[in-house]
């Protein structure tokens, strides 16, 4: 029996392509490798956290940048945000699955950058020079 409906298999052979302009995976991309979505990830990897420790272990962050970060990677399926009703409301975040395996690579990322900081400071102060001398 055939039939002209579009199924939700279409959905499922959906294919990401972060280098085409409309591609719906440059937002998500975004969220979770802009400066913010980053730290609060990998700071996320240590545990489940009250927003506010969250903030301190985010040096720097707004309340309002924490806020706007956490609620699109909640939307994206990164965080979860669990709100207890007690006065006053206790609410924690903590990484979904698909956040820890995001979290895991962007961690070794961080070290790996970490690691590198003498060559990059290195690298920075021979360019310095250069532009300095033309």
């Amino acid at each position: 029996m055939a039939t002209t409906d579009v199924s939700d298999d279409e959905h499922d052979q959906l294919l990401a392509d972060v280098f085409a302009e409309r591609c719906l995976s440059r937002p998500t991309l975004e969220h979770v490798t802009g400066r913010w979505g980053v730290l609060a990830v990998a700071a996320l990897l240590e545990g489940t956290m009250r927003f506010n420790a969250l903030r301190r272990r985010v040096s720097g962050v707004s309340e309002k940048m924490l806020a706007q970060t956490l609620q699109a990677l909640e939307r994206d399926g990164f965080v979860h945000r669990e709100a207890q009703p007690t006065i006053p409301p206790k609410v924690e975040y903590s990484l979904t699955p698909l956040g820890h395996e995001v979290a895991v690579k962007l961690f070794d990322l961080i070290k790996l950058v970490e690691g590198s900081l003498p060559a990059v400071i290195a690298a920075q102060a021979r360019y310095d020079e250069a532009k300095a001398a033309n």
